[in-house]
């Protein structure tokens, strides 16, 4: 319930009566020469209008306090392609509002995903070319007023056969003079797995995953800022795809399998049985995040390295470096490097074996997902931006282009051994 108070009485007003008031008690408290005399001399002269002063009238102050905040938005377009025959349009939306005097903050983002592909998994069972639409949003929301602050989010993910949502909190607390922050969060996420043009209520699967985080953000001198992170992710439920179906080999014809083996050779060695994919229905991951940015005169550089381990012995490493540089306050132009390596899951294989000549006996875990697989991404590219706002703030206004081109190496797998793929953004963002 909102409280309201009556209007104030206008200050022109107050102040009009503050001044007669004034006068009448001046004049009840003196008495002029002249009238003192008044037998003697008469009346006085009339006093001429114009020699009245005029009392200074009061300027109407507004009650409205000062918008201190900072509000902005973005557009953002952005395709991805690959020699796997995939290809993704995402245009995106962002939003935030900042009080920098208040420590609060809200943002959101809004995007589609336009997804077409006829990679090699679809076309190896002989499906056709598909389209799918995605959409996702999200809020968050941070106040700090101190040295103490508390940060909530939520996002939402649909698509035909998937419906994601996530909520979290963090906590953050400078200490050091503010030299150094220690920060601590949770996010619960909750996964309807579905199959295509089949409603949830006659198939689904849900997973439930928590992850807690912890990091540490220290001021190293003016010039260096150093963070680590450390994050669990538990994840509980079946994550098969229940349209992803597997080869199955006898133990001589996968002995035969060469790496990027073809569809027509698959389709001529393998088994008349093809089963679902199948993967364990749980999963711990662990990764530590180590940042460091740097400002040089006239460049600022970016360093990331993430180490990662989970409980299907997976270990992989990935490594990014971007270096900004400055020309004058109008440009910045950027080179982006990152490399990251795997190794497969502890039941990873080229070619599934059925065990058995006279019944069908299957490996537990099974999977056609490449990505859990061994491979290395090389990803080489960089970025432009420039600052179209007024002189006095020219960052106000921008406008940036960033293109990364990748290529993947598959190190044990059917079909292909590597896909190249470029990803580019065209990016506007601006004060309100």
């Amino acid at each position: 319930m909102q409280l309201t108070r009556a209007p104030a009485p206008s200050v022109r007003r107050l102040a009009h009566a503050a001044v007669v008031a004034a006068v009448a008690a001046a004049t009840a408290g003196t008495t002029s020469p002249a009238l003192a005399d008044k037998d003697n001399q008469g009346d006085p002269p009339a006093v001429s209008e114009k020699e009245v002063p005029t009392p200074p009238v009061a300027k109407e102050v507004s009650t409205r306090p000062e918008d201190t905040s900072t509000k902005r938005v973005g557009l953002e377009m952005s395709t991805y392609t690959d020699t796997d025959h995939v290809t993704v349009v995402t245009p995106s939306v962002t939003a935030s509002v900042d009080n920098v005097t208040q420590g609060a903050s809200l943002s959101g983002h809004y995007l589609v995903d336009v997804v077409s592909a006829a990679s090699v998994d679809i076309v190896s069972t002989a499906s056709g070319r598909w389209s799918e639409v995605r959409q996702a949003g999200g809020l968050e929301g941070t106040y700090k007023p101190h040295e103490t602050g508390v940060t909530v989010a939520g996002a939402v993910s649909s698509e035909p056969d998937y419906l994601s949502w996530t909520v979290g909190g963090q906590f953050t607390q400078d200490f050091n003079e503010k030299n150094s922050t220690l920060l601590v969060g949770y996010g619960y996420g909750h996964d309807t797995v579905g199959y295509h043009f089949t409603p949830f209520s006659v198939f689904s699967r849900i997973v439930q995953s928590s992850t807690i985080s912890v990091g540490l953000t220290q001021v190293m001198n003016r010039s260096t800022v150093a963070s680590v992170a450390l994050d669990l992710n538990i994840e509980n439920g079946d994550q098969s795809k229940p349209y992803r179906y597997i080869p199955m080999f006898s133990p001589a014809e996968a002995s035969q399998a060469q790496n990027g083996a073809s569809i027509d050779w698959v389709t001529l060695h393998r088994l008349p049985e093809r089963p679902a994919e199948q993967l364990p229905l749980n999963r711990e991951r662990y990764s530590a995040t180590g940042r460091l940015a740097h400002r040089f005169d006239g460049s600022t550089l970016r360093l990331e390295q993430r180490l990662y381990v989970d409980s299907w012995l997976m270990v992989a490493s990935s490594s990014d470096l971007r270096w900004i540089f400055d020309f004058g306050r109008r440009f910045e132009v950027w080179p982006h490097l990152r490399l990251h390596l795997q190794n497969g899951v502890n039941f990873w294989e080229r070619a599934y074996v059925s065990s058995s000549s006279t019944s069908i006996v299957l490996p537990e875990f099974r999977t056609g997902n490449r990505e859990l697989g061994p491979l290395a991404t090389e990803t080489g590219g960089g970025g432009v931006k420039i600052f179209l706002g007024k002189a006095g703030n020219p960052k106000s206004l921008s406008i940036a282009l960033h293109v990364d081109g990748s290529y993947t190496s598959y190190l044990d797998d059917l079909y292909i051994t590597a896909r190249s793929s470029i990803l580019g953004a065209l990016i506007l963002e601006g004060e309100l």
